[in-house]
């Protein structure tokens, strides 16, 4: 799958842009806007876990497993949050976008829809998926409607399908994109982003 990573990918009003140790510091900032590893229901790293999460997104990266992505608004260059291409398989090719939060107060902005735009233009039209997989907590509601606003379809729930942090067992809802839904989805991505 050649083309996966390192690459930048830039839009408008952001850049998605390789995870690097040296992001830490704008990634605590970001992290600390809402607080997000409060939210029980997602795996956000609180500010101590930072340097471990990147970390270990890069050990991933160089297992061939992950792509990891830090988010920068193109208008200030502030850091915005983390994404990434993960559960790699190259042969058929195949990837999900995941392991994605923001900093709160990006949230209605744009800058996730054009992240994604980005994400699955690279994955569609330079990769050649035929299928971009998405999964998040049956809980994490925002979430949920944040992929369904994508165009994305649920392909099901795999039930007390992982351990969350604090031990508990998840239910993980499955979304996915085909190739042959992508102009569409493009389309609707464009058209919200039109609107900023």
């Amino acid at each position: 799958m050649a083309g996966i990573g390192p690459v930048t990918l830039a839009g408008r009003l952001v850049r998605l842009e390789p995870l690097d140790a040296e992001h830490h510091d704008g990634l605590v900032d970001a992290v600390r806007d809402g607080e997000l590893w409060n939210l029980w229901y997602t795996a956000v790293p609180a500010p101590a876990d930072m340097a471990a999460e990147i970390a270990r997104r890069l050990a991933l990266r160089d297992s061939g497993s992950m792509a990891p992505f830090a988010l920068r608004r193109l208008s200030d260059g502030v850091l915005l949050g983390m994404t990434t291409y993960m559960n790699i398989d190259a042969e058929l090719p195949r990837v999900e976008i995941g392991s994605t939060w923001n900093r709160a107060s990006a949230s209605g902005t744009g800058t996730n829809a054009e992240a994604k735009l980005l994400l699955l233009g690279h994955a569609f039209d330079v990769l050649g998926c035929p299928a971009v997989e998405f999964r998040t907590h049956w809980m994490n509601h925002q979430s949920r409607a944040a992929i369904e606003r994508l165009g994305a379809k649920l392909d099901g729930v795999l039930r007390s399908h992982t351990r969350t942090a604090d031990g508990s067992l998840r239910d993980t809802c499955v979304y996915s994109i085909l190739a042959a839904e992508w102009p569409q989805v493009r389309a609707g991505l464009n058209h919200r982003l039109r609107q900023r």
